[in-house]
């Protein structure tokens, strides 16, 4: 910013603050940043969408359909090199790197996150790569939120409250479900919002929405009309169903955990390109279905078409037959669509979950719904089956349950299936938390201790420091210091315990007042006795390391030793002390701040 415009900028900062209060302001940048992220998401969805339709009908249909084996390693590479060699930094995954913004940053995203995701995604995705738009989206909404937080120098509550506007916006403009895109911020991201905060989140979802609707139509996502009135004999289905999403979401999480950990142990960027390009090349070209986030496939499944999986497969010639088509359904598209997103992640390219947590739902209840009408003689609507698949594994993979209910029941335009979706959701999560806590966004985050958006104790103890709350009037001893010189410094002192540090600063121990108080009125003793024969040696349980221990360390500390002051050392050395009263003021402060109204 040149030096005329920052004087601008700070006239216009002098003026906002003079006549238009902060919560008047952030109602205002919501709307901004409902469109912003609104356009993200459009050119995101357009971006990929031309590429792959160049790809597919123009390459692929002039040179044979072997370049499907060739697409990702290309996509997936340009995205790498990208980031290796333009950006010099890696992207992440979408949801995850927010959520360690929010967790361990204050809410503060880079520059680069306004622009970054939307170039990887596009390569990735367009170019076959079997990850959605949703997550990079996300993190490209709450990129443009941060960053003005931090343009307008907003505080953290303030910064968190415009990258959730932000996120809703982003997620609300990609279904055209502003409903769904609040939700989801409240549920999947665990923002600790009051009830005022709700009304920014609104406005910026459905100006995202409006954004969506003038340049990319007024057709939503996934176009399904569902009358439905509930059958009281379908509610044993539903919960089947509702468990079977919930195995499925474990098995989701297992693959995805255990293909990653394989990769993990390959140090070499470039030979996780090709092992994992080359992999997941073999299985597009083979199974077509897979290729990028399967919006296409998904909206089939919904209308009870499954063609797509024998078009240009290894089954085209066999014919649609009941038996083969739930097979491909349960034992290739469900399973395979989570190697081959594991594989995408793996190899280097970038992009989100959502999207094809939705195809392997749409196609598990698809498969549901085939099965028990052929093999149980029943005559339901598979198309209802697709769509509780939908919410059952949005409820189990993305620990999701209100997201998955609200979704489907935007994107049918009524409410008619609420009961059934409910019904889904509740049993999948149950299911799912019986064997897995975290959610597939989460657990690389809470493994490493770096999840505290689902923990508000946890998050607002991150916030406080402990450098910040060091106490340091206290008198310090040595060793060899005799008593008497000690009860000179506890005549100067007004505090109860006295730190032994060496001549070079290490800590040996504390002096207790009352451990002297028995003999300190004995003055032959005065030069008999030395500090070392009356002070407590500490244990690790007792002393704060300020290079290993943190605030939440310290308060574990507190409690296990019922302390009112803990002694605070770097590498051994003595800095000072912090205290119980102390920590707990500055923590109640800081829920006051960051939960009023």
């Amino acid at each position: 910013m040149g030096k005329n415009n920052k004087n601008i900028f700070l006239q216009f900062l002098t003026w906002r603050l003079r006549h238009i209060s902060n919560q008047n302001f952030i109602l205002i940048l919501s709307v901004i940043i409902g469109f912003l992220a609104g356009m993200g998401a459009v050119v995101i969805k357009n971006a990929v969408h031309y590429i792959r339709a160049f790809l597919t009908n123009h390459i692929a249909h002039d040179l044979g359909h072997f370049v499907y084996f060739i697409f990702p390693v290309v996509g997936i590479g340009l995205a790498v090199l990208f980031m290796k060699y333009i950006l010099k930094r890696w992207v992440g995954d979408g949801i995850p790197n927010v959520l360690y913004a929010i967790s361990k940053k204050g809410g503060k995203l880079k520059a680069h996150n306004l622009y970054s995701s939307i170039v990887t995604t596009t390569l990735t995705v367009g170019f076959g790569g079997s990850v959605g738009l949703e997550g990079p989206t996300v993190a490209t909404g709450a990129g443009i939120g941060s960053n003005i937080a931090k343009l307008f120098r907003f505080d953290y509550k303030e910064t968190i409250l415009l990258l959730g506007a932000a996120a809703t916006a982003a997620m609300a403009a990609i279904f055209k479900a502003p409903i769904t895109g609040v939700v989801y911020v409240l549920e999947i991201l665990m923002l600790d919002l009051t009830l005022s905060s709700l009304i920014p989140l609104l406005l910026a979802s459905i100006t995202a929405v409006l954004t969506s609707f003038i340049f990319l139509g007024k057709d939503v996502l996934y176009a399904v009309n569902i009358s439905y009135n509930l059958d009281f004999h379908q509610i044993p289905y539903f919960i089947i169903l509702g468990i079977l999403g919930g195995f499925l979401g474990l098995y989701y999480f297992k693959t995805y955990a255990g293909i990653s950990y394989l990769f993990d142990k390959i140090k070499s960027w470039a030979v996780r390109l090709i092992v994992g390009g080359s992999i997941l090349g073999g299985l597009l070209f083979l199974f077509p279905a897979l290729y990028g986030e399967g919006y296409g496939p998904i909206n089939m499944a919904l209308h009870g078409n499954f063609s797509y999986l024998f078009s240009k497969t290894i089954f085209d010639s066999i014919g649609n037959h009941t038996v083969i088509t739930v097979f491909l359904l349960f034992l290739i598209i469900i399973l395979l669509k989570v190697v081959t997103l594991t594989l995408t992640f793996r190899a280097g390219g970038i992009g989100g979950v959502f999207a094809p947590t939705l195809f392997v739902g749409a196609n598990l209840g698809l498969a549901f719904g085939l099965f028990i009408n052929h093999y149980l003689g029943t005559d339901y609507n598979v198309t209802i089956f697709a769509l509780l698949g939908m919410a059952a594994t949005i409820s189990s993979v993305l620990h999701g349950p209100l997201t998955a209910i609200f979704l489907i029941a935007e994107i049918t335009n009524g409410y008619g299936l609420f009961i059934p979706l409910m019904i889904v959701a509740a049993f999948s999560y149950f299911t799912i938390q019986l064997f897995e806590k975290y959610s597939i966004y989460t657990y690389q985050l809470a493994e490493k201790g770096e999840l505290t958006t689902h923990n508000k104790d946890e998050a607002v103890l991150k916030m406080l420091e402990i450098r910040k709350h060091l106490e340091t009037n206290f008198i310090t001893t040595t060793k060899d210091e005799t008593l008497g010189n000690l009860i000179k410094k506890i005549e100067e002192s007004k505090r109860n315990l006295f730190p032994v540090v060496d001549s070079d600063g290490t800590f040996s121990g504390v002096v207790i007042l009352d451990d002297v108080r028995k003999i300190m009125f004995k003055p032959d003793l005065y030069n008999k006795v030395k500090v070392k024969d009356i002070m407590t040696t500490l244990d690790d349980n007792s002393i704060v390391e300020i290079t290993r221990d943190t605030m939440e360390d310290a308060v574990n500390k507190f409690i296990a030793t019922k302390n009112y002051n803990l002694p605070v050392l770097q590498n051994g050395k003595y800095l000072g002390f912090v205290s119980r009263a102390n920590i707990l003021t500055s923590y109640r402060k800081l829920i006051r701040h960051l939960t009023k109204e």
